[in-house]
């Protein structure tokens, strides 16, 4: 494993199985990953306050795990290619995270 996927890895469990709202955003990454949509629409099929979500995506942007297109109130949230070419690593830590 090269040093930015192992880096990558060390993000993704720290951000998915790390911290207290992993378990949220690992339900939003794979939201993402079937329809980029925008905040509103993520905390509707979630069905979670619109606040938390915001709160969840303004992490994973600045984490870059996810990238965004369009504006003001239809900003569409992506999975960043950095998250699409590991996303086997995400899977790997959510399965054993949700295997405890």
């Amino acid at each position: 494993m090269g040093n930015s996927a192992r880096s990558i890895k060390y993000l993704l469990g720290w951000l998915i199985a790390g911290t207290r709202g992993g378990a949220t955003r690992a339900k939003m990454i794979k939201a993402l990953k079937e329809t980029p949509q925008n905040a509103n629409q993520l905390a509707t099929q979630l069905g979670m306050d619109y606040r938390t979500i915001r709160h969840h995506l303004k992490v994973l942007e600045k984490n870059r795990m996810v990238t965004t297109g369009g504006e003001g109130y239809g900003i569409t949230y992506f999975l960043s290619p950095v998250l699409e070419e590991n996303y086997v690593l995400f899977e790997e830590i959510v399965n054993r995270m949700w295997k405890k």
